[in-house]
C-alpha cells in the first residue's frame, strides 16, 4: 500500500508553487487554480478597505462579498484556495462517501429483488481518481483567476500582521481599514507515545491515497472518523473503530448515534468502545497500537491491534501560529483560537474573525454565513450578531444524521423546558419503500408551545431534510404550520409533518374534546 504526503510544505517563494499528490493532470490542474506556479502577486496601491487572511470559504466569502460591494479588496492566501473544504475536507470526503454508497446498494440489491451476479467490488485507485477529477472540477469556483476577474488583489504568501492596520506578505506591506482573520483550523493528533514515530493519516492526507489500505485503525467516532470509517469498510478494508467513550457520535442525540452504529456494524466496521491507544509501535510494515480501558471499562485488560495504516480523527486546532496576531492586538488562544465578541470583532476593533478560527461551529456553511456579518459589521458599521445564526449540521454516514438547534439537556442549562415529538421512520411508507426505515425525526418545542427550539434527524438524507426545520426556526414558524403545510406524498420529509400533526393532537385536550362531542350531538 502506497502512503503519501498530500502537498509539499508552503515554501517562503509563493512562486515554487506547492505539489498535491498524486501527482496526476487532475492534481496538477487543481493546482493551476488555487495557487498557480506562475501567479504575481499585485503591488499594493493604497489602502484596502478589507484585507482578508485567509482563502477557505470564510476568507473567500468575505472577499468577494466585500469587491462586489465596491470595496478595495486584497485576500491573502499562504497555501491552497478552497481550504480544507474544497481541497481535504467536504468536497474529497463526499466523493468517497458517494461511491461507498454505490457499494453498499450493489451488495443491498437483492432485499429488492435485484440480483447482481458476483456482487460489487470497488476499484479503489478509480474511485479515488473520480474524487479528484469532481475536485478538480468544482475548483475554479475557488480559483485565483476568479477572485482577480472579480476584482480582488490576491496575494499567495504567508500574511503576518505588522501593526494595528498593516499586514505583510511576500516583503509587501497591506495597509487596511479593516481586515478579517479566517485562517480556519487544521487536523490535531494526541499526544500518544510513539504515534509520530510510526506514522500516521488525518483528513489532510487521507485523501492522497492511491493504494486501499488492508487493514485501517480509526481514532475518534466523529463525524470525520464515522463517515470514513463506513466509506473505507465498503471499500473492503478491514476497519476498526477506537472510540473512548461507550458509543459513537458522543455530541448528537444518543438515539441517533445508536442507529448510526447498528449501521456502522452492519457495513463491518469492527467496534473498540471504551478503548483508547495507550500507545503505537512500528513491527515490520504493520503499526501495532496497543489499546487500554478508558471511560466505563478503564483498568479493562489491554489489547493489541496491528494494522497497515491509522487515520486520526480527533481534534482541530485553531490556524493562529506565525500570524503576527500580538502586533496587531488580537489576543487569541493556541486550542481556542480567535477571541472575537457576538459581532465577530476582535480585541482589535478594525479587525474581525470567521469560520473554524474563531468559532465552535466548524462547518462550512456555518462560516459562509459568518462572513457575511463580518462584511455588514466591518465595512458598514453593522451589529449583526453571530448569535443570531441558526446553524444545522450533517454527518453524512449511511443513514445521515442532522441537527439543528438544541438538545433537550442543552435547553434544561438555559432553563427552558420542552416538549419532544419523535417520527419513527418505521411508520412513513416512502421510508419503508425505500428500505430506509431505521431512523426518525425528532423535534423540540418550548414546553406547551410550538416554538421549535431543536430537532434530530437520522434518515437516508437528514441533512437535506433539516432545512425545512432550519427555516422554521429562522422564520419563527412552528410545528402547528408546519402540520398545516402539504408535503407531497411518499415522501421521507413527510414525517416532519407527522411530527406537526403530533403537536396538534395535543391541543385536543380533554374538556375540548368534550365540547366538540356536545357541539356535534346538538347539531345533527
Amino acid at each position: 500500500m502506497t502512503t503519501v504526503d498530500p502537498v509539499s510544505p508552503p515554501r517562503a517563494d509563493h512562486a515554487a508553487g506547492v505539489e498535491v499528490l498524486p501527482d496526476d493532470d487532475a492534481n496538477r490542474t487543481l493546482v493551476s487554480h488555487v495557487h498557480p506556479t506562475d501567479w504575481q502577486n499585485p503591488t499594493p496601491d493604497g489602502r484596502y478597505n478589507l484585507v482578508v487572511v485567509g482563502a477557505g470559504t470564510a476568507g473567500l466569502v468575505s472577499a468577494i462579498g466585500a469587491a462586489g460591494l465596491g470595496a478595495k479588496v486584497a485576500l491573502v492566501e499562504r497555501h491552497l484556495m478552497g481550504g480544507d473544504c474544497l481541497n481535504v475536507g467536504c468536497v474529497p470526503s463526499k466523493g468517497l462517501i458517494s461511491a461507498g454508497r454505490r457499494v453498499a446498494a450493489v451488495r443491498d440489491a437483492g432485499a429488492f429483488g435485484v440480483q447482481v451476479p458476483g456482487g460489487g467490488e470497488a476499484d479503489f485507485a478509480a474511485v479515488m481518481e473520480r474524487m479528484r477529477k469532481l475536485r478538480t472540477r468544482i475548483s475554479p469556483n475557488d480559483s485565483a483567476a476568479r477572485f482577480r476577474d472579480q476584482g480582488v488583489d490576491v496575494y499567495f504568501g504567508q500574511g503576518v500582521f505588522t501593526g494595528a492596520d498593516t499586514l505583510e506578505v511576500g516583503g509587501a506591506t497591506l495597509r487596511f481599514k479593516k481586515a478579517v482573520i479566517a485562517t480556519g483550523a487544521r487536523a490535531a493528533a494526541p499526544p500518544i507515545p510513539g504515534l509520530d514515530e510510526t506514522g500516521y493519516l488525518n483528513n489532510e492526507t487521507l485523501f492522497s491515497l492511491t493504494e486501499r489500505p488492508r487493514r485501517l485503525a480509526v481514532l475518534g467516532s466523529g463525524p470525520i472518523g464515522s463517515e470514513m470509517a463506513q466509506a473505507f469498510a465498503r471499500f473492503g478494508t478491514e476497519v476498526h473503530l477506537v472510540e473512548r467513550a461507550d458509543h459513537v457520535l458522543t455530541r448528537e442525540d444518543a438515539d441517533a448515534a445508536a442507529v448510526v452504529q447498528r449501521a456502522l456494524v452492519k457495513d463491518g466496521v469492527v467496534l473498540h468502545l471504551n478503548r483508547q491507544a495507550a500507545k503505537v509501535e512500528r513491527d515490520g510494515a504493520e503499526k501495532v497500537l496497543h489499546l487500554e480501558g478508558s471511560g466505563a471499562e478503564e483498568g479493562a485488560p489491554a489489547e493489541t491491534l496491528r494494522v497497515d495504516e491509522i487515520l486520526v480523527a480527533v481534534g482541530r486546532a485553531p490556524n493562529v501560529d506565525g500570524l503576527g496576531l500580538e502586533a496587531a492586538g488580537v489576543e487569541y488562544d493556541p486550542r481556542k483560537g480567535v477571541r472575537v465578541d457576538d459581532n465577530l470583532r476582535t480585541t482589535n476593533k478594525a479587525v474581525f474573525a470567521a469560520g473554524d478560527v474563531a468559532s465552535r461551529f466548524q462547518f462550512t456553511h456555518a462560516a459562509d454565513f459568518m462572513a457575511r456579518i463580518v462584511l455588514r459589521n466591518s465595512l458598514f458599521g453593522g451589529r449583526a450578531k453571530a448569535s443570531s445564526l441558526v446553524i444545522p449540521w450533517a454527518t453524512y454516514t449511511e443513514p445521515e444524521l442532522a441537527h439543528v438547534g438544541l438538545h433537550p439537556h442543552e435547553a434544561a442549562e438555559q432553563g427552558i423546558e420542552v416538549d419532544t415529538y419523535v417520527q419513527p421512520l418505521e411508520d412513513v411508507d416512502r421510508a419503508i419503500l425505500d428500505g430506509e426505515d431505521e431512523g426518525f425525526v425528532k423535534i423540540h418545542t418550548r414546553k406547551g408551545k410550538d416554538t421549535i427550539v431543536g430537532a434530530t434527524i437520522v434518515a437516508g438524507h437528514a441533512g437535506d431534510m433539516i432545512s425545512e426545520i432550519a427555516l422554521a426556526m429562522r422564520a419563527g414558524v412552528g410545528l402547528g404550520t408546519i402540520a398545516d403545510t402539504i408535503h407531497p406524498y411518499p415522501t421521507q420529509a413527510e414525517a416532519i409533518r407527522r411530527v406537526g400533526d403530533q403537536y396538534n393532537r395535543t391541543r385536543l385536550t380533554p374538556r375540548v374534546a368534550a365540547l366538540m362531542k356536545g357541539w356535534l350531538k346538538l347539531t345533527r
